[in-house]
């Protein structure tokens, strides 16, 4: 009796040893399907993190779209007439921001270049829906209705260029979470620009 007692709390240590081991591995996530901050950027053996230029290109674009959609919507509250306008500038960024966060993380994750918040957006004017700095300029100055009528107006135009390159991403990208995000932003931002284009009195 006396040695086979040894032996079976070094099989039990082995056990707990292993089964720690299991855990450890199993602990690469945040249990959303993402990978977590820090973990490497290489797609793995199950292709959880696998992604092509199609989808590196679609989160570095869209993150500088959304940070300008925030900015023109940030304007609402001090400079609009409206209350359906300046609800619908708190919508858009309720829903942008953690868009952001979300292809922010992507691309840490994936060990590419994050575009910094409160760049000039002179550098992205060619990209679909995108404001001229001039236009920007416009819509800092108009107050009242004539700021509700600009915002809508141009908010219409950048949403259409979000949907484009939303659509895009559904068609050529390869890692799943960001065809899924293409998906709803296609989704959520036609409904507003019906919503806008209802408020414009062209919809």
């Amino acid at each position: 009796m006396t040695t086979r007692t040894p032996m079976r709390r070094a099989a039990l240590a082995t056990v707990a040893a292993t089964a720690a081991l299991v855990l450890a591995a199993c602990g690469g996530g945040d249990g959303s399907g993402h990978a977590v901050h820090g973990a490497s950027a290489a797609p793995s053996a199950s292709g959880s993190i696998a992604h092509n230029a199609q989808d590196v290109a679609f989160a570095q674009g869209m993150i500088p779209h959304h940070q300008q959609a925030l900015e023109m919507a940030r304007l609402a509250a001090d400079r609009a007439s409206s209350a359906q306008v300046k609800d619908l500038a708190t919508r858009i960024e309720k829903e942008q921001d953690p868009e952001i966060r979300t292809m922010t993380g992507w691309l840490t994750a994936w060990g590419e270049q994050v575009p910094m918040a409160g760049m000039d957006h002179s550098g992205h004017s060619g990209m679909p829906g995108m404001m001229s700095d001039a236009d920007m300029t416009k819509l800092k100055k108009a107050e009242g209705k004539d700021f509700d009528t600009m915002f809508l107006s141009l908010m219409v135009e950048h949403h259409q260029g979000a949907v484009e390159m939303a659509g895009t991403e559904k068609t050529k990208g390869a890692y799943g979470p960001a065809r899924t995000l293409a998906d709803a932003v296609v989704t959520a931002q036609n409904a507003e620009i019906k919503e806008m284009k209802k408020l414009l009195g062209t919809g």
